[in-house]
């Protein structure tokens, strides 16, 4: 009966040792992300055609895509059951599809959200959707209707004039969180755009990286450690059958105090160094 509940005690070592792995992988700080937006503008003219996909975000997939218009939520689809896959929208307009998008899955995962800005006016600002990464050129169009060529275009940040273009483009060269702000532009004889929000973020973050290894570490480490406590667990249910006129097996319990301890070693050092990689992360 002795080796009996060693043994169970053993199984329940594993079993906890599994909960450790579970949650060291669910403390990764994972960015939810952002839905995919094609073309990757934020405005578009009316009876343009949009895209909106979250497929393969956090490779998953059956995410919804929800968006929020004019204060009212609603999924893309006309019924939730049927709101998985990607929003195709064929002729936008300006009262139905401007508004802020994202991706849902269930009550549990939501991503990031992105502006979309449908105008029924003469000019839009052609502005990334998502997040440009720091470092990266980014250049911005200012567009009319009838798609000219060589316009003479100004371009403002936060309110204020930045450059005059020629050719329409504005080129923000290596781009820093400096850059990010709300953006517009304007053609003359032609009107002004609606307002974007240009973010911008840094790309891949060493911390991020780190807690990645931390991930891999922790996987790792309990492979190795179910694999030694199922080697002892195979070693009590054999010493158990040939010696089962003795009351306990010093074999199994020291292979169950040996394991054990090194099990609670690995688990408390990875949640050491898991605090220690966060608190050096940056705000």
């Amino acid at each position: 009966m002795a080796v009996t509940a060693l043994c169970i005690r053993l199984l329940m070592t594993v079993l906890l040792l599994l909960v450790a792995h579970v949650e060291c992988s669910y403390s990764e700080n994972v960015d939810a992300g952002f839905p995919q937006v094609v073309p990757n503008r934020q405005q578009f003219f009316e009876y343009e055609p949009i895209t909106v996909t979250c497929e393969g975000l956090e490779g998953l997939t059956g995410w919804r895509v929800v968006r929020r218009i004019a204060g009212a939520v609603k999924t893309c689809a006309a019924s939730w059951s049927t709101s998985t896959g990607p929003c195709k929208i064929k002729n936008a307009l300006a009262a139905v599809d401007s508004g802020e998008y994202w991706c849902e899955m269930g009550e549990a995962k939501k991503s990031n959200t992105v502006n979309i800005t449908v105008t029924g006016g003469s000019v839009i600002l052609e502005s990334p959707a998502l997040p440009v990464m720091v470092g990266d050129d980014v250049t911005l169009h200012c567009r009319n209707k009838q798609m000219s060529s060589n316009l003479i275009a100004a371009f403002f940040k936060d309110g204020h004039l930045m450059e005059n273009s020629s050719m329409g483009n504005l080129t923000l060269n290596s781009v820093s969180k400096s850059d990010e702000g709300l953006y517009t532009c304007s053609i003359t004889e032609d009107g002004r755009s609606s307002a974007s929000w240009l973010i911008v973020r840094a790309a891949d973050k060493v911390p991020h990286r780190g807690l990645q290894l931390l991930l891999l570490l922790c996987t790792a480490v309990s492979v190795f450690l179910v694999a030694l406590l199922l080697v002892g667990l195979l070693q009590c249910g054999q010493h158990q059958t040939i010696t089962t006129d003795t009351p306990t097996s010093p074999f199994c319990f020291q292979s169950f105090i040996s394991i054990q301890s090194v099990t609670t070693y690995a688990v408390v050092k990875t949640q050491q160094e898991e605090q220690l990689l966060r608190a050096e992360t940056p705000d």
